[in-house]
């Protein structure tokens, strides 16, 4: 799934795409993808509309169109945005084609289907209950070493699971919390309320500097995830646990172990992050 550095560098790369163009048709090749208002209704109003800008929140993609209306893409697991010019092929599991008035387009693409489209006002945010939910999300002026300690202080689940969850922290996803947790010492079973003040200030660093350097380097591709150019990011080369399973810690040399925590498949090092309260590695 494209987590926040993903959806990040695609916001960068259609900003300086799509701002300005009017849109001229849509080829709504399923439906069901569009999830308020009807499709039909979402296909009337959005075809003439100008785009005036684009912001990120979390994982969400916003479109600012003129009279006011937000187009709110949802990637989730497998969806791609991809910007073509006139005669370029498009790819094979394109689901929705935005064609603009200089014929150049962004499709949406999405291999399993799950990603999700809306057309809202600023007033009508309640309707995406995650986008509308979300806490803060790192790199923001909110997320600071002492939100982190006030929402762990009473957290007796695992660590993990409260990085994961968007109510608490906005767009963290497997791979950036295993990453942030490793290079923390911090084991990602813990419970929240177990860490040290000096753990989670760490902690809220490792999390700032894993996200930092996704985005440096174009985004984390494991399997789908491709930039709106269609390319791949770099991030995949950096990584220090994720996917590293049975390979040697680039901390210590000791085996890097899988295990399952908030329900997600989960990579860190037995040595520098032990189940106890003291880390190896600071």
């Amino acid at each position: 799934m494209p987590e926040m550095p993903e959806v990040e560098i695609i916001r960068r790369a259609l900003a300086g795409q799509i701002i300005g163009k009017t849109v001229q048709s849509i080829d709504l090749r399923l439906p069901r993808l569009i999830k308020w208002p009807s499709a039909e209704t979402f296909q009337q109003s959005v075809v003439g509309r100008t785009i005036t800008s684009v912001e990120r929140r979390g994982k969400y993609l916003i479109f600012h169109l003129d009279e006011e209306l937000l187009l709110v893409v949802h990637l989730r697991m497998t969806g791609r945005l991809i910007y073509v010019m006139p005669g370029m092929p498009h790819d094979k599991y394109t689901r929705v084609i935005f064609t603009f008035t200089d014929d150049h387009a962004l499709l949406y693409a999405d291999t399993r289907t799950l990603g999700t489209l809306y057309l809202i006002t600023p007033e009508e945010l309640w309707r995406i209950g995650g986008l509308n939910a979300m806490g803060p999300e790192p790199l923001s002026p909110e997320f600071t070493g002492e939100y982190l300690q006030s929402i762990a202080a009473n957290y007796r689940g695992t660590v993990k699971g409260l990085l994961l969850n968007q109510k608490a922290i906005g767009g963290l996803g497997n791979i950036y919390v295993d990453e942030s947790l490793h290079l923390s010492g911090i084991h990602p079973s813990r419970s929240g309320n177990s860490l040290s003040g000096e753990e989670i200030d760490r902690l809220y660093t490792r999390i700032n500097q894993v996200i930092s350097e996704g985005i440096q380097h174009g985004g984390t591709t494991v399997r789908d995830y491709r930039n709106s150019n269609g390319q791949s990011g770099g991030h995949q080369h950096h990584l220090h646990v994720y996917g590293r399973k049975n390979q040697a810690c680039l901390l210590c040399g000791c085996l890097i172990a899988k295990t399952e925590v908030a329900g997600r498949g989960t990579h860190y090092c037995p040595s520098c992050q032990p189940q106890g309260c003291k880390p190896v590695h600071t």
